[in-house]
């Protein structure tokens, strides 16, 4: 078992002859991702990476049966991108694209709230099924397959956490970068959640930052599902200025909530394991899995 992503997901690429979803595509079809094909308008019919170049998605659905898409489309033109695969009929929209305006993003998230979708993103480094699927930009050899999944708002520190996690001899299910913008579509506490559903993950590592109460809204959730997996929790952000955006445009922190040190009481308050150094991360894992 895994989420969102695995050996079977077939996966286009939008912006697919881009300079960024050219080297990305290379990236995971090298790591052996199954991607059937790509988008970019203008240029359907034509080959690319060696897979088949597509003006819609609606037709590289229907030549391909893709049911995954990732977009590197630029932020002007992203959220119609998300639309058009929620209309297309994907199941997972996974968006690396950074800077596209909230307005924008808000059309999108309303508009495929009653699609059969779920969006991954966007500003964030995808999803990854060490072994099967690499639906994104982290480097794939930091990733072993294993048992402890990852939820992240931050790109980096999800690859940091995957390298400390297989360092002390464990590995990794899936890994989920949830993306830092204002709007994103899938929350810490849904990709908690699919983890916790999943048989194969006995542990989850869950990488916040300062800003939102996403962190908080799944401490509470973990505690209310009666902590049925050990949760290991790390805030970003502990040196941060109260009221200036920090990094990700959704670090910023507007009540007293969103500071570092009272999302990690939140955190303990509800049986979450926190660390206060990502570095020690991968100790505190394998230290609760014993």
């Amino acid at each position: 078992m895994s989420v969102l992503v695995n050996k079977d997901s077939k996966i286009i690429v939008q912006g697919f002859t881009g300079s960024e979803g050219t080297f990305h595509a290379e990236q995971m079809i090298e790591y052996g991702s199954n991607v059937v094909g790509g988008v970019t308008p203008g240029k359907g019919g034509q080959k690319h990476l060696d897979r088949p170049v597509f003006n819609t998605v609606s037709d590289a659905v229907k030549e391909t049966g893709a049911d995954v898409t990732i977009i590197f489309v630029p932020p002007a033109f992203a959220a119609d991108a998300i639309m058009e695969a929620a209309d297309a009929g994907i199941k997972v929209i996974i968006t690396i694209t950074e800077g596209i305006p909230v307005a924008d993003m808000v059309k999108a998230s309303n508009y495929i709230k009653n699609k059969d979708c779920r969006l991954i993103g966007p500003n964030c480094p995808g999803v990854i099924t060490p072994g099967e699927a690499k639906v994104g930009i982290m480097p794939g050899f930091v990733f072993k397959k294993g048992t402890v999944g990852i939820v992240s708002k931050s790109g980096t520190l999800t690859y940091e956490a995957a390298d400390q996690v297989v360092k002390e001899g464990l590995g990794i299910t899936t890994a989920i970068g949830i993306g830092g913008d204002p709007i994103i579509g899938t929350t810490t506490k849904e990709a908690v959640e699919l983890l916790m559903n999943d048989d194969e993950t006995k542990a989850i590592v869950m990488i916040g930052e300062i800003g939102g109460q996403l962190e908080a809204d799944a401490a509470k959730w973990i505690k209310e599902n009666g902590n049925k997996k050990p949760v290991i929790g790390f805030i970003a952000g502990e040196t941060a200025p109260a009221g200036r955006t920090m990094g990700h445009a959704g670090a910023i922190v507007g009540g007293s909530e969103d500071t570092a040190q009272a999302k990690k009481a939140i955190l303990k308050e509800n049986g979450v394991h926190v660390v206060d150094s990502p570095a020690e991360i991968g100790k505190k894992v394998a230290e609760v899995l014993g």
